[in-house]
């Protein structure tokens, strides 16, 4: 019997290459965003297409409900799709942080509550949550991506213990640099809010750091390789990283502190 999997924000990126990584090894693949004319492509691979909004509850129940009535299962949710609110915590909006943590956080929770009682029927199920190496560090003007992130770390860590006598697993991906949307609407969103205030100088120092991670990142594909390899090991870690800088930063914030981090990144914004 193949395996049933749903991937978020499947119209490009990660997600788009995770569809045709999972497509290709054989599983029947619901791919779900809310841009569907961006997931044409994917489509003609064999993808099975959902218009989702993660923020709108309506239509995830429909997406979950339209799987289960077509294929009777769900093995894999990918929960990938999020964005970046860049801007001081000062300048961004309680709106947007509200926002940014309704699809960030609340969404990913709100489809792995509604497959899980289909997983634990089934006794059997792999949740990924997608988060970042941005679930582990916080840099300036990032504050409530950062929070939605390590938000989504420790869900993940009381979820994982929840599940797991169900015979479901759930695994974190944290990717660092990758070449996807994300970098350029991350930075246009830090201008936009914070590039007019007192915090202006902030901005323009930190503008270079984003043109880095865009020329210098790794390819999506490379986290659709980390995520199949997670779904299908026996055993899979807690967590798994890859991507530009990942390995580096996670080292130092782990082993050399919070004040050598803050002197590298200061570093990097003279």
């Amino acid at each position: 019997m193949k395996k049933v999997a749903l991937i978020t924000g499947a119209s490009a990126g990660i997600g788009k290459a995770t569809v045709k990584l999972f497509l290709q090894d054989g599983y029947i693949v619901y791919g779900a965003a809310r841009r569907v004319d961006k997931m044409r492509d994917i489509a003609a691979l064999g993808a099975k297409l959902l218009k989702m909004d993660v923020s709108d509850d309506a239509s995830m129940v429909e997406g979950i409900n339209t799987i289960v009535k077509n294929e009777g299962r769900i093995d894999v949710l990918v929960n990938n799709a999020g964005f970046g609110s860049y801007g001081t915590v000062e300048d961004v909006t309680i709106a947007d942080a509200r926002y940014q943590l309704d699809v960030n956080l609340f969404g990913l929770a709100r489809l792995t509550q509604l497959v899980l009682p289909h997983m634990r029927e089934q006794h059997f199920g792999k949740i990924v949550n997608v988060t970042s190496i941005g679930g582990k560090i916080a840099m300036p003007l990032g504050g409530w991506y950062h929070a939605s992130k390590h938000a989504v770390e420790g869900l993940s860590d009381s979820l994982r213990m929840e599940v797991k006598p169900f015979g479901i697993d759930v695994i974190v991906i944290e990717p660092g640099g990758i070449k996807t949307e994300w970098t350029g609407i991350a930075a246009e969103s830090m201008k936009r809010v914070s590039g007019n205030t007192a915090y202006k100088s902030l901005v323009q120092k930190t503008i270079p750091m984003f043109d880095d991670a865009e020329e210098k990142g790794s390819d999506p594909a490379l986290i659709a390789r980390l995520i199949k390899k997670a779904v299908t090991v026996n055993k899979p870690k807690a967590r798994y990283s890859a991507g530009y800088m990942a390995a580096p930063i996670l080292f130092v914030k782990r082993w050399l502190g919070d004040a050598i981090f803050d002197k590298m990144i200061e570093s990097r914004l003279k």
